[in-house]
Formats: structure tokens, C-alpha cells, sequence
């Protein structure tokens, strides 16, 4: 810290993207929350500068956007340098990076700078497909930050042991429904997320297809977009379903999809903490959620405010879908327990927990380093 009362205390925020994803709205609310108490906020992300901003930002929040979205070699070291130049030229107090991957980066990009990094993990380490450098870099990465961040107590010991004393475990918040569903003419059943193999949408599609007929007023509706939209619109359509099952792309802004949804679903194999579940349980949709690490369980109490089944189970998931739409008493109870999830993660506690984080950084004395002569050109 500089010190002086005149200077509000600096956060740069590291992240890959300010697209729909979880991680870029927990990004959207602790900057914002940040940046109301009067702290100077900055937000690094390796987007193009067109690229829209999914969550909205309070206007005093800087942006700087870096414009190499690329993961390849020789973007690799691209990143690397741009996103040490422009870290050293803002001079941070605190630096937090979001990601595996952009944690290595920023790890990387801030040797020499006093300012302590804290990375946080968002999804499930053991599970995401990488390449054999950035699974060793990230074994690394957890020894060399000043604190981690994970959201789970199970995600918290995928952390190598000799770092485990560094580790935080902040869930992700869960916001207020802002939307409610209304009712529709033919009730819809609603998936969200990016369209990926994690997230298990060809696995559900081949579910629902197994309890269509049984359930002839019901649709099932995906919010998303990504990489496996012909392959899933392929799986559609093969399945005799291109009328009930529907890919409805990005909803038009965040969160808006509740509205048109009368219950909701997560087929993900695996997840760091699902946002998306959240925000139907805050919204008060029937939920059946498939019980992976990490995260579903945290949330969802298997008969209690909705259904857990087996993760990467398609009759698992048929039969929890073929309980939840046959029984509209069980749907009106999960209905009314829901809600509560949304006082159990209440924003300003998951705030208080970052900032006493930050708090307690910002006051350890951090000696005076030398920038080493690195090469990344």
C-alpha cells in the first residue's frame, strides 16, 4: 500500500473474459462492491475490445482489455508479456486473478511486483482438460500465491498439501431473485450454461428424451452458447425433439431466462460451484441437479429444496426429471424452500469474506523487490 489517504487502496482484477460465464459474474459483484466502499478498481481481461461486457459494471471501474482471447503458444507468451507491462504500469496494491489458466499467467506476469496475488479456483481442478504444461504450472501456482480462493471445502483439498494453510474457502454468492417466473403456456424446463461437454446438455437431451412422452406439455430449454451447438442441435433433431427441445443461445441479459422457466435442471459432470442453480433456487424454481464435485451439494438438499441424483448417470438424471415433472405437490414444496439458499450465500457475507481477505494482505508489510530481468519475448 502507497500509504497515502488521498489514494484509495488499488485492486487489478485478472480474468480471461467479461462474457456470461459464473466466474465473471462473481468478478461483476465484488468489483462493484469494491469500487462503491471507494476502493479504485481495475479489471484486466484478455478480451478484444469490442467484446461485450455481459455483467454490468459501475462506471467508476476501470477496464482494460488486452486483446489476445487466444490459449496457444505463441498467444501464450503474448499474454504473458502484455499482461506484464500493463500490471507493472498500473502498480496495483493487490492483484486478484480468476482461473487456472490466467492464475499461472498472472503469476508469472507479476514477478517483481510487491503487490501479494491472490488466485482464486473456480471449477474442478481434477477434472478440466488441459494440456500436461498447464497441469504441472498449475501445481505450482497454489505455492507461489499469497492466498487461494476456493469455493468448496472438497474443492479446498485438490490444493497441494504444503499450500493448504493459504487457502480461503469463499463460496460464491447468491443473489436475491431480480426475475421471477411467469407463468407460460406450456411449462418449460430450463438448462443454462456453456455449450460443452462439462456441462453435460448431451447427456440431458438423451434424458428428457426418455420421459418426453410421459410428459407431453413440457419443453426443455437451453440458455447458452459454445462449441457443441451443431453437435447437441444434431442429437436434437435425432431424437425427434426439435419442436420441445430448444437451443435459446445467450438469454438477452443476465438472469432474464427465470422468467420463462417453470423448472430447472443441472446435468454438469462437473463444476466449481454452480451459479446458475443458484440463481434458480433464489428464484424459487423446482430443481433436480446431477450431485458432482463440486458444488451442487452445497446448495441443494436432496429432498428438502430439490433432487440430487448420480453425476454422469443418464437414467439417473431420466428418473429425477420423470419425478420432478410428474409431481406438481413435490414441485410446490421445493418451490416454497428454495428461496432460503439466497440467505445462506447472501452477497455481502461472501463480500465481507473477500474483503477480509484483501484487509488482512494489504496489511502485511511486503519488502521492497527488485524486478528481475525476465524475458517472455
Amino acid at each position: 500500500m502507497n500509504g497515502s489517504v488521498a489514494h484509495p487502496r488499488h485492486i487489478a482484477i485478472v480474468t480471461a473474459g467479461l462474457g456470461a460465464g459464473g466466474a465473471e459474474r462473481v468478478i461483476a459483484e465484488i468489483a462493484g462492491r469494491w469500487s462503491a466502499a471507494g476502493t479504485r478498481v481495475t479489471i484486466v481481461s484478455f478480451d478484444r475490445p469490442g467484446d461485450r461486457v455481459y455483467h454490468p459494471l459501475p462506471e467508476p471501474i476501470a477496464v482494460v482489455k488486452l486483446g489476445i482471447p487466444g490459449q496457444g503458444g505463441a498467444s501464450f507468451l503474448a499474454r504473458l508479456r502484455r499482461l506484464r507491462s500493463t500490471l507493472h504500469g498500473l502498480a496495483p496494491d493487490i492483484v486478484v486473478s480468476f482461473l487456472t489458466k490466467v492464475n499461472i499467467l498472472t503469476l508469472l506476469a507479476t514477478m517483481g511486483l510487491r503487490a501479494p496475488v491472490v488466485v482464486a479456483e473456480r471449477n474442478n481442478p481434477e477434472r478440466q482438460d488441459a494440456h500436461i504444461f498447464w497441469r504441472l504450472a498449475s501445481s505450482l501456482v497454489h505455492l507461489r500465491a499469497s492466498l487461494v480462493i476456493c469455493q468448496t471445502e472438497r474443492s479446498r483439498r485438490c490444493v497441494p498439501l504444503a499450500a493448504r494453510s493459504r487457502v480461503r474457502v469463499i463460496p460464491n454468492p447468491v443473489n436475491p431473485a431480480k426475475h421471477l417466473p411467469v407463468a407460460t403456456a406450456r411449462p418449460v424446463l430450463a438448462a443454462v450454461g456453456r455449450l460443452t461437454p462439462q456441462k453435460g446438455f448431451d447427456m440431458l437431451i438423451d434424458a428428457f428424451s426418455a420421459v418426453a412422452d410421459r410428459h407431453p406439455n413440457w419443453d426443455l430449454h437451453i440458455w447458452g452458447e459454445g462449441p457443441s451447438r451443431a453437435v447437441l442441435q444434431a442429437r436434437i433433431a435425432a431424437a425427434g425433439l426439435s419442436k420441445r427441445v430448444i437451443l435459446r443461445g445467450l438469454s438477452p441479459e443476465p438472469g432474464t431466462w427465470v422468467k420463462e422457466a417453470s423448472a430447472f435442471v443441472l446435468s454438469s459432470r462437473y463444476e466449481g460451484f454452480p451459479n446458475v442453480l443458484g440463481e434458480a433456487l433464489a428464484a424459487g424454481l423446482p430443481s433436480v441437479a446431477a450431485d458432482c464435485d463440486f458444488g451442487p451439494s452445497d446448495l441443494l438438499i436432496d429432498g428438502a429444496n430439490g433432487l440430487l441424483v448420480a453425476p454422469d448417470d443418464m437414467e439417473a438424471l431420466a428418473a429425477g426429471l420423470n419425478r420432478l415433472l410428474g409431481d406438481a405437490a413435490l414441485r410446490a414444496r421445493f418451490r416454497d424452500a428454495a428461496p432460503a439458499v439466497a440467505i445462506r450465500y447472501a452477497p455481502e457475507q461472501i463480500f465481507n469474506a473477500w474483503n477480509d481477505v484483501v484487509e488482512a494482505l494489504a496489511a502485511t508489510p511486503r519488502p521492497a523487490v527488485r524486478a528481475p530481468q525476465v524475458r517472455v519475448a
